[in-house]
């Protein structure tokens, strides 16, 4: 089916490489925790993460405030008997009293104004006992740091401005940092796992343990009571079987390389045009020369002058 067309406000499945990846990541954390629960994904988009749920989950239900965006999720996903789609304003859904036992909302606390209205209704559509697992952009970090200035974001947050947010509606919040890094990995193939290593190496050699950057993003797991926290990992890493940065990074490079051969071909071609440009131009100088030297011929008139 056609794809919904890309406009930088929404993500869609379509995007590649440093996108793809943070967004697809939150979700595949999320279907981790997702098992057997009643789903709410608010601001769904598209629906492709509502659909990464579905498989595992008794059952999602995708909102967004597009109509043509819950259009194209019914049409694409819409074959999953245990995902629905509705249109609406999730800073005006009256979500209080439905069953779901997790929500989540990724991204879509930067796009509107109504922040309040919209954490607030995300705690009411909570059963006792549920969590709802949120994400957000770290101004310090996504603007400030960066000069970057993203046009659908209606009103960044720094990390007190979001613990202060969602405290006013979960009793419990614990924040997990995001962010795209290059690492190479290390595991162990037999015997136990053992923790975690995180090293850094410096410009002036030193080698930083466990000492991880600021967080791009937030990912925030919230509940009203400790009890109801998921069960996230310390550190979670995500991959895609085809590795499609690193196909993108040889593709880069092969073309690099390519070019590289080809200008130092066409430079090569241009030294010896120029060698005999130069050869030519000396050739023109050295018969000038010649002609200038030689003495003028002598005129003969016939008939004499007058």
């Amino acid at each position: 089916m056609q794809e919904l067309p890309f406009t930088g406000e929404r993500f869609t499945p379509e995007c590649v490489r440093e996108i793809w990846y943070e967004h697809v990541h939150r979700y595949a954390l999320a279907r981790h925790l997702a098992a057997g629960k009643r789903v709410l994904d608010v601001a769904c988009g598209e629906g492709y993460g509502s659909a990464m749920l579905a498989p595992v989950a008794k059952s999602v239900l995708g909102v967004d405030l597009s109509g043509e965006a819950i259009r194209h999720a019914r049409a694409r996903y819409g074959l999953l008997p245990n995902l629905s789609f509705d249109e609406a304003d999730a800073t005006r859904a009256q979500f209080a009293g439905a069953p779901f036992d997790m929500v989540v909302s990724f991204e879509t606390l930067e796009h509107v104004e109504a922040q309040d209205e919209l954490v607030g209704g995300l705690a009411a559509a909570l059963e006792p006992g549920g969590f709802a697992l949120l994400s957000s952009p770290d101004k310090a970090e996504y603007s400030d740091a960066t000069g970057h200035r993203n046009e659908f974001h209606v009103r960044e947050l720094y990390r007190d401005e979001l613990l202060a947010l969602l405290g006013r509606h979960f009793r419990v919040v614990r924040l997990y940092g995001q962010r795209l890094m290059f690492h190479s990995a290390i595991w162990a193939i037999e015997g136990g796992r053992g923790g975690t290593l995180n090293q850094t190496l410096h410009a002036d050699g030193r080698c930083e343990a466990d000492a991880l950057p600021r967080p791009m993003y937030y990912l925030a797991a919230c509940a009203q009571n400790e009890r109801d926290l998921p069960a996230l990992p310390g550190l979670a890493l995500f991959a895609d079987a085809g590795e499609s940065v690193y196909a993108h990074y040889h593709h880069e490079i092969r073309k690099n390389m390519q070019a590289g051969t080809l200008l130092a071909e066409r430079e090569q071609a241009l030294l010896a045009a120029q060698a005999s440009l130069a050869e030519a131009e000396r050739r023109l100088r050295d018969l000038e020369s010649r002609h200038a030297a030689a003495p003028a011929r002598r005129r003969f008139w016939p008939f004499g002058r007058n």
